[in-house]
């Protein structure tokens, strides 16, 4: 099952289809289209250009830019100079964007316009070689601290120096900076082999991703997710890519139409993705005639929110679970033979995974509740810098994830939430995501998160914050019966929280902390 051609390094892959499909399309978006042949000159030529400007094997190069072309056709370019492709979310405070550029020590950054005065002002105390500036760079090399080139200059003046494309499948290719949910961002190192071979044993064998594929990418770029499916799974089984600035229904339901890249074949989304295009077109059906699978991973996808997907538009939504530090994918759910609604699949052929007790460190019996742990040729080689915490979720070969999970008798794994996010309510366990599904159940919720609060007699009650499905607010007696006939009487909700907006990671974690501090707002002014 496991799709081994689908291992090899970019310089590898590049050759191929250049000679395979070279005037098939890549990537695509409204500015830029690069065929496989481009690709490989294009990606040759930045390449080039990097070793020229001094970057050395190893370094690291800043990407810090919208959803486009250049920022596909940069993640593999990068790698072709023997150095590590860093991407940062365009919509980080600068204060983020600065920790991901000290930590990682980029020697270049490659940014458009709209991000460029940040990067000036970041460049004055960073040890930069230069800044590329993608799109308009008609003020580029006058004011900054450091030199500042086009883009497309690059592409149009041939480099005095070949690509090295020296890293073998085992060096770090990559490196994402964890969300920060739970502490300040971690950069994990990425190779060719563990990101391609995600490829190989869950994109093209489950998800049936081939050469004839045309992807519609919503997901924000500088996300493991989408590194992973929309750049690399595209890149190395020859299909192609229509890459959006961002999500939106409208610009979604648009695409699904086709363009001149072909008919949109496959949607990856997150789980609010799939609740919008729910709640926005459910009744009038979604036209999308060469649609053959929708696929959701970054955060937990209710059971009810998949069934009525499915109902609704007759495509299958298929749900699986994964990491930055497992290069993405640990289970998935296959769209053939026996699935369960609400949980994150089976492991992917070929990889182990342990359900390990957290305070004995011994595998917990079938249908209880353990810490996920991986082993497999996709996990991260560690943490940039940080010996210590590698070492913390690197225990003999095996990576601790930090989820709760459980496994039915058929294998398929359920995730519960995170240790950290436990909420322990009179010395009962409480898993936010459950009560979640439960919400959401209720067709007045059209999203919720629930959140741990202090309580002077149980410790701990559980509190949801709840966006109303439909105007004129919720009727909380109602929302709570139906979730009262999934949950036991003490996971539920203390009280339900209206809201307009839950805080999410660009790949769909919901913030909690950051619930938490509205919590005070809450007390006095009753609305969140």
């Amino acid at each position: 099952m496991l799709r081994t051609e689908y291992i090899a390094t970019v310089s590898e892959f590049l050759a191929g289809h250049a000679g395979a499909r070279p005037d098939r399309i890549a990537y695509i978006d409204d500015q830029r289209t690069v065929t496989y042949a481009e690709l490989a000159d294009s990606t040759a030529r930045i390449a080039g250009h990097l070793q020229g400007m001094g970057v050395e094997r190893g370094d690291r190069v800043l990407l810090y830019l919208d959803n486009r072309v250049e920022v596909a056709e940069s993640y593999l370019a990068i790698p072709r100079a023997g150095a590590v492709a860093v991407c940062a979310n365009p919509q980080a405070a600068t204060v983020e964007v600065e920790h991901i550029l000290t930590d990682s020590g980029s020697r270049v950054v490659i940014t458009d316009a709209a991000h460029l005065p940040v990067v000036r002002h970041l460049a004055a105390q960073a040890d930069l070689l230069a800044v590329v500036v993608v799109g308009d760079a008609s003020g580029a090399g006058t004011t900054g601290p450091v030199e500042e080139v086009a883009y497309a200059d690059l592409l149009s003046a041939a480099p005095l120096e070949a690509p090295r494309d020296c890293l073998g499948l085992d060096d770090t290719a990559w490196m994402l900076y964890t969300s920060g949910t739970t502490g300040r961002p971690k950069g994990v190192h990425l190779t060719q082999r563990g990101c391609f071979w995600v490829v190989a044993a869950c994109w093209a064998p489950i998800a049936g991703l081939g050469p004839d594929d045309v992807l519609l990418s919503a997901l924000p770029l500088f996300h493991s997710y989408a590194l992973d499916l929309c750049i690399l799974g595209v890149f190395a089984v020859g299909a192609t890519a229509r890459i959006l600035p961002r999500f939106s229904v409208s610009d979604v339901t648009t695409r699904f139409a086709g363009g001149p890249e072909g008919d949109v074949t496959v949607f990856p989304g997150v789980p609010t993705m799939f609740h919008y295009l729910l709640d926005r077109i459910g009744e009038e059906g979604l036209s999308a005639p060469a649609l053959r699978v929708c696929l959701s991973a970054g955060a937990i996808l209710p059971a009810a929110v998949n069934e009525r997907f499915e109902t609704a538009f007759g495509v299958r939504l298929l749900d699986g679970y994964g990491i930055t530090e497992t290069s993405t994918m640990v289970t998935m759910n296959w769209p053939t033979g026996t699935r369960v609604m609400g949980s994150c699949g089976l492991p992917l052929p070929g990889l182990s995974v342990r359900l390990v007790d957290p305070t004995t460190g011994d595998d917990v019996r079938q249908g209880e509740e353990g810490e996920l742990w991986v082993q497999g040729p996709n996990v991260t080689p560690g943490y940039h810098n940080l010996p210590e915490a590698s070492a913390a979720v690197l225990v003999d070969g095996w990576y601790r994830t930090g989820d709760l999970a459980r496994r039915d008798v058929h294998g398929y794994l359920r995730i519960s939430g995170r240790i950290k996010e436990l909420i322990i309510r009179g010395g009962e366990n409480i898993y936010p995501a459950e009560v979640e599904d439960a919400l959401m159940a209720s067709e007045q919720v059209e999203d919720a998160a629930v959140v741990g609060v202090p309580h002077p007699h149980l410790g701990e009650v559980p509190v949801a914050f709840v966006i109303p499905a439909r105007p004129g607010g919720l009727d909380h007696a109602a929302v709570l019966d139906t979730a009262r006939a999934r949950l036991s009487s003490f996971k539920l909700p203390d009280r339900l929280v209206e809201c307009t907006e839950i805080p999410r990671t660009g790949s769909g974690k919901i913030l909690r902390f950051q619930l938490r501090q509205r919590l005070t707002d809450v007390e006095t002014s009753g609305k969140a």
